[in-house]
């Protein structure tokens, strides 16, 4: 069982770690690298999916499950 200050210290570092991915530098420089760019001739399957992502992470919760 975690002590108290084990969490919190837990929950510190998960709530810097979530700021610091959500940071406009970050986002930049990750799309610098080939691993998080998209390729223009992906499958729309896989295109469909990443519009949904991509509606999930700005906080429309309209979508419905396929």
């Amino acid at each position: 069982m975690m002590t108290r200050n084990k969490a919190e210290k837990g929950e510190r570092l998960a709530t810097e770690v979530r700021r610091q991915f959500g940071a406009e530098a970050m986002t930049r420089f990750l799309r610098t690298l080939p691993a998080f760019r998209t390729e223009a001739d992906i499958p729309d399957r896989f295109r469909q999916l990443l519009d949904r992502l991509d509606r999930l992470e700005d906080g429309d919760v309209s979508w419905r499950r396929q």
